[in-house]
């Protein structure tokens, strides 16, 4: 061994500390090279890694990294390809070894000295070469070449993980290329077999479920208007309060229905006096208009009476308050048939479903599915399809139609506006039909668009 080189061991540690020294593959390339032509006295040390069938230069020594696709470096990239496809190291001049030198030779060329390949080993797998040339062959080039094994076998694995890291995803997600093949075999299978499972996937029946949207209403709303013209007095319930048959929900003013009252009394008793005076009198005429006029004050006395009644509202059936709220409305003038209150049964809910025109088609009365509500995110509540509106109405940019379904839960639980997502179930049908079949409808309606 030449006595100034320095020793061995020293060198691969130094060159190893040379490449963590550095965090990008160019950078950490050109300072292995150039600290490795320097320890062995090469005139030049060129890296390079394999990139799909080639191997693709990296870097040279004492180089700035740029310009390495050029031809002149084809020989050097060619004999990094005879030690990678080879899987061993390479070296010119060389005697009776059984190893594959042309590009060697040919790198070489007629101008004297000695060249060396190391492959980089990882895994097993020559995943790129470090190539060392001199103008004066060394004394003693197998054992110099046994060195350079050593010391790329420390610093090339890293190299290595960093030209991984520096490559695009696509390309760090697809396994090393062997030099037989037999990776790119194996990659063959492995996709084959995942396309295969992928079809029969494709092919597997499953659940077809139609639905969109969904608000529970109640099975039916009654609404509480105004009765008469008057004025707003009192309010005793509020929007979520429960009711039963009968009770007092408002009550309107009823000073001037009074006054009528009061009134109508008064002539109904003058006329009844009038009347029985002429009885005494056997006035004919007079009992006949006296007992118009009675018959006409009672009349009058008895429409005052029930509009008493009317300003007394009370709850048509046991429900819920679901809508209007008069609590900031006291005095406030009423106009006949305005709407004041909306009551909903306790125990009879309905849900709409709002179904896309697309899907319709699949939908039919009786069938059943599930509601999952906000309110309720856990629970999947069961519904049942029972009419299907004939007209679809637009909502949020496409049409829809609305299904009316049953739910059975419990009347604690749900009330009336929640809303959430319901889902009837259609039958079965395969997995790929139900993914990708409004993409086929879309494409076949636009075909048709342009063919016609």
């Amino acid at each position: 061994m030449n006595p100034r080189l320095p020793d061995p061991q020293i060198l691969a540690l130094a060159l190893q500390a040379t490449v963590l020294a550095h965090g990008q593959l160019r950078e950490a390339a050109t300072a292995f090279a150039s600290e490795l032509a320097n320890g062995r006295g090469c005139a030049r040390v060129g890296v390079g890694f394999l990139r799909g069938q080639q191997v693709e230069l990296v870097a040279i020594s004492h180089g700035s990294g740029e310009n390495l696709h050029r031809q002149a470096f084809n020989p050097l990239t060619a004999a990094m390809d005879e030690a990678v496809q080879q899987g061993a190291s390479v070296h010119w001049p060389a005697e009776g070894a059984p190893a594959i030198r042309h590009a060697h030779r040919l790198l070489l060329g007629e101008r004297g000295g000695a060249v060396a390949t190391v492959p980089i080993v990882h895994l097993g797998q020559a995943v790129g070469a470090v190539t060392c040339e001199w103008t004066t062959a060394p004394p003693d080039l197998p054992a110099l070449v046994a060195e350079l094994e050593n010391s790329v076998s420390l610093a090339g694995p890293v190299l290595h993980l960093m030209a991984q890291r520096e490559q695009p995803w696509y390309r760090r997600l697809r396994p090393g290329q062997a030099p037989d093949g037999s990776s790119r075999r194996r990659t063959a299978w492995l996709l084959a077999g995942a396309a295969g499972l992928l079809a029969a996937a494709l092919a597997l029946p499953v659940e077809y479920r139609v639905g969109g949207r969904a608000r529970v209403e109640g099975q039916q709303t009654r609404a509480i208007v105004v009765p008469a013209d008057g004025y707003l007095q009192a309010v005793h319930v509020r929007p979520g309060d429960r009711v039963a048959a009968g009770q007092l929900l408002l009550e309107m003013s009823d000073q001037d229905l009074q006054l009528q009252k009061r009134k109508w009394s008064s002539e109904l008793g003058q006329y009844e006096n009038a009347y029985a005076s002429a009885l005494a009198r056997a006035d004919r005429a007079a009992m006949v208009i006296a007992l118009a006029r009675v018959d006409e004050a009672r009349a009058h006395l008895g429409l005052v009476e029930s509009e008493l009644q009317r300003a007394r509202i009370t709850a048509p059936f046991a429900g819920i308050v679901v809508d209007g709220d008069l609590t900031q409305s006291l005095g406030a003038p009423l106009e006949r048939g305005k709407p004041l209150l909306q009551l909903a049964p306790l125990d009879r809910y309905r849900v709409m479903l709002q179904v896309d025109e697309r899907d319709i088609g699949h939908v039919r009365a009786g069938q059943t599915g599930r509601l999952s509500l906000s309110a309720l995110p856990w629970d999947a509540l069961p519904i049942r399809a029972v009419r299907i509106t004939p007209l679809a109405r637009p909502v949020e940019g496409r049409n829809v139609f609305e299904v009316e379904t049953d739910v059975t839960a419990d009347a604690e639980r749900i009330r009336p506006g929640l809303e959430g997502v319901g889902k009837l179930d259609t039958g079965r049908a395969a997995l790929g039909w139900v993914w990708f079949h409004g993409v086929a409808d879309w494409l076949r309606l636009v075909l048709w668009s342009w063919v016609a």
